[in-house]
């Protein structure tokens, strides 16, 4: 839990702040060891704590795959554990890393394992990141295990960066036409449509139409926005249930385009996992049951959850796919070729790979698609605006010159 501390350091400088800590004397030892001398400190309330934990700063992607290759070759090079967490919680710049680390470092000194103190910590340390630190402990390869998490967390981030870069001039040209929409409409038709007005001209069919739909935002937007806001928070709160989660994801794998994109991305990181946690040397039910938890769509994890009961069966792990047509031919082949090899850590990155190289090519295709689809309806939009605003002055023109 969070604690609030008022103190000095050594040199008299008086410092507040927040420190998490299991307990209140745990949280003292913390800011003790960091040269702090306690004055007061209390326990922090917070009024709604799941709306806590949900803005509750995240630590990204970039900087986990950073630490976790720095702890690496920092325990490499002979360097112990908490000195090498200490320097990495030094030259961190991400300020919920540095007092994640700081606590984790304080559960080291008071006796407990390196993978039991980040499990302290879910919301930055998964359960499989922790899991895999426990057999890295255990085996005596911590430095492979965490060069094996930082590749594992790279690629699975890589395709959403390519995402969201993609995304940003599609996103920026949105917004902009909007925003010349808006002061066409706002600034430029009013006085058109007066001075057209005062020469008795009739307004033409697309000024009409626009005006029209105008004035049913203007009088009844409210109620649109409030029945808008409510479906919204209705279906928000539905895909909070267990079948709402399920049939959003029923959804994503059956959207024309996006569906199979979602689906191969799915596949990729569920292949990833089974690799890495097999590679480890875990027992099958812990390998199914964190690949699971690490699987993003409802659907794939149900299909997983049965392929884990065909294996606990004794029908290994290609068998029970071929049931399941979630499962792509490429993954239950490559799968199958994996079991009676032996090498089906191997098999599973080869398949992660064919799938990943999929998606990107599909998102690619996906993305050169949405640029001039998105030109097209712009150029529709502001075509309608512009004929809306000019016409009248065209109009307004001949009958001045009439008059």
């Amino acid at each position: 839990m969070d604690f609030a501390y008022l103190g000095y350091t050594g040199d008299r400088q008086i410092v507040k702040g927040k420190v998490t800590a299991a307990d209140e004397r745990a949280a003292v030892d913390m800011l003790s060891n960091i040269g702090y001398r306690v004055v007061s400190i209390k326990p922090v309330t917070v009024a709604f704590p799941s709306l806590g934990k949900f803005l509750q700063a995240k630590v990204k992607s970039a900087e986990m795959v950073t630490f976790s290759r720095q702890l690496a070759l920092l325990l490499e090079s002979g360097v112990g554990i908490i000195q090498a967490l200490e320097l990495l919680q030094a030259q961190s710049t991400d300020s919920a890393m540095k007092k994640v680390l700081l606590a984790v470092n304080h559960d080291l000194r008071a006796g407990k394992s390196l993978s039991l103190a980040m499990a302290q910590h879910p919301q930055v340390f998964s359960k499989l990141y922790c899991k895999l630190i426990s057999v890295g402990e255990q085996t005596g390869a911590l430095e492979t295990v965490l060069r094996s998490l930082a590749s594992y967390t790279e690629r699975q981030t890589a395709s959403i960066a390519k995402i969201k870069q993609a995304m940003m001039y599609p996103t920026v040209v949105f917004f902009l036409a909007i925003a010349v929409g808006a002061i066409m409409i706002t600034v430029l038709l009013p006085p058109l449509i007066q001075m057209f007005t005062k020469l008795g001209g009739e307004l033409p069919l697309p000024t009409r139409i626009l005006l029209a739909t105008m004035d049913f935002v203007q009088n009844y937007g409210l109620f649109l926005f409030v029945g808008i806001l409510a479906v919204g928070i209705v279906g928000f709160l539905y895909s909070r249930t267990p079948n709402g989660r399920y049939n959003r994801d029923v959804l994503m794998l059956k959207i024309p385009l996006i569906g199979r994109l979602n689906l191969v991305t799915e596949l990729a990181r569920a292949c990833r996992s089974l690799s890495v946690l097999f590679r480890a040397g875990l027992p099958i039910p812990e390998v199914m049951a964190l690949t699971i938890q690490a699987t993003g769509n409802r659907v794939v994890a149900r299909a997983l959850s049965e392929v884990e009961q065909g294996m606990l069966r004794g029908q290994g792990m290609a068998k029970p796919m071929t049931n399941k047509q979630i499962f792509l031919p490429l993954m239950v082949e490559m799968t199958k070729v994996g079991e009676e090899t032996g090498n089906l850590d191997e098999s599973l990155v080869m398949v992660a790979e064919n799938f990943e190289i999929e998606a990107d090519r599909r998102t690619q295709a996906l993305l050169s698609m949405i640029e001039p689809a998105m030109t097209i309806v712009m150029g529709l939009g502001v075509g309608f605006l512009a004929m809306s605003v000019f016409m009248p002055i065209y109009s307004s023109l001949s009958l001045v010159g009439g008059g």
